[in-house]
């Protein structure tokens, strides 16, 4: 592999955990809040990726997102009879997020980020040192 090719690895990884940080930010904006039927309340997000092969050679080449996955755990209901979105039968429901679990994913996620903006510098700083050894 050629150091060139760190550049696309470590921008697909970049880019992978900026959506991951995006998706985790978007589940802990919306955990505190209600619905009125389990059908309607907030699901979980989270991205699922694939390693990204070239067929000519035989090692990966990034990643990139596969797609987004629902959480498909029970939402939380509450007795709440004068709740404005209560049903029938007096429930609100709010997603079953764990703000705690979002943010440890929001601090791998940016760690994960960080490391790839380091392999990019130590990269950059290899060629520029092969470059200077031609002078």
């Amino acid at each position: 592999m050629a150091l060139f090719d760190n550049f696309d690895l470590a921008g697909s990884a970049m880019s992978a955990q900026s959506l991951r940080l995006n998706i985790t930010a978007s589940n802990m904006a919306n955990a505190n809040t209600t619905a009125g039927s389990k059908e309607e309340v907030f699901k979980a997000r989270h991205p699922v990726f694939k390693a990204v092969m070239l067929e000519a050679q035989e090692h990966t080449m990034g990643v990139e997102m596969a797609g987004i996955v629902e959480d498909q755990t029970e939402a939380q209901s509450q007795f709440s009879p004068g709740h404005p979105m209560a049903d029938a039968d007096g429930f609100i429901y709010s997603p079953n997020i764990s703000v705690v679990e979002e943010m440890v994913n929001m601090m791998s996620a940016s760690r994960s980020f960080q490391a790839n903006v380091e392999v990019l510098n130590t990269t950059k700083q290899m060629l520029q040192r092969t470059l200077s050894l031609g002078q």
